[in-house]
């Protein structure tokens, strides 16, 4: 990670929690504006939960609106991130949603009325706003206060969470973990036996797992990772390896949870 150029700045990165990088230079930007020949740079790239990639642009003094247009025209090349550095997004079976976080010590009247009034880009992805204040005490204590401008309706997007054993995951990562489970308490099942217990025809035409070299095939053949590849991410059966599907929605998701719930053991899913 580089580090920041500014004691006031490393104090606002250390605010955030999954952070990934900083300073990414995007090409055709300089200074957040549209130009031919010149790159641009973001300052913080964040993660918020499972869902959620967040670009973050830091100001020592006040955000505007030419700090928004700037952060504007930085998330309208927010593919270049995915693109060159894809091993920050892992969930391959969800696209990341975007958020834009604008940070400063003050903020002007026109920008805060925008953002307590949610704003959003024209593609819509909301866009925040943080103020942070640093006080030093008599005793040279650091003190730092924020105030935070966002609006934001979620409710029409789908951030189903479900717990397994008392973690929380997503629909896919779900799938993933109840199959390893299930298999590391019946180390010598078979891929015909794991079938009987998870039909093929709960999640639909692509099965609930495939053996690593179909999923593999399939991958090679038309470029969309429909399985989980990844080394730590595969699971050992007796005669075979196996890849559970990442293609879940929320009918197949259902279907998959009524049937666990449903098995004589002690397994139980509940929606978060």
């Amino acid at each position: 990670m580089v580090k920041l150029k500014t004691a006031t700045k490393w104090l606002i990165l250390k605010r955030f929690q999954h952070v990934i990088d900083c300073l990414l230079h995007i090409s055709g930007l300089r200074g957040g504006r549209k130009t031919s020949n010149r790159d641009g740079r973001i300052d913080i790239l964040a993660k918020y939960g499972l869902d959620y990639l967040a670009l973050i642009e830091l100001k020592i003094n006040e955000i505007n609106e030419f700090s928004l247009n700037q952060l504007e025209d930085y998330l309208d090349e927010r593919h270049q991130i995915l693109t060159k550095y894809p091993e920050f997004w892992s969930e391959v079976e969800n696209s990341p949603n975007w958020v834009g976080v604008l940070v400063g010590s003050s903020i002007s009247p026109e920008l805060q009325r925008k953002l307590q009034d949610g704003y959003t880009t024209k593609e819509g992805i909301p866009i925040a706003g943080m103020i942070l204040r640093r006080f030093r005490s008599a005793n040279n204590e650091i003190f730092v206060i924020t105030d935070t401008f966002f609006k934001y309706n979620y409710t029409s997007r789908d951030f189903s969470k479900f717990e397994f054993k008392e973690e929380i995951y997503n629909k896919a990562r779900l799938v993933n973990k109840v199959v390893r489970t299930y298999v590391e308490e019946n180390p010598t099942i078979s891929f015909a036996e794991l079938e009987k217990v998870f039909p093929q025809s709960l999640q639909g035409s692509n099965g609930v797992f495939d053996t690593k070299e179909k999923a593999q095939e399939i991958y090679d053949r038309t470029g969309h990772k429909r399985h989980y590849l990844k080394s730590d991410e595969l699971i050992k059966l007796s005669d075979s390896i196996i890849a559970t599907s990442n293609q879940w929605g929320l009918d197949n998701i259902t279907r998959f949870i009524h049937h666990i719930n449903n098995l004589n053991n002690d397994y139980s899913i509940e929606n978060k």
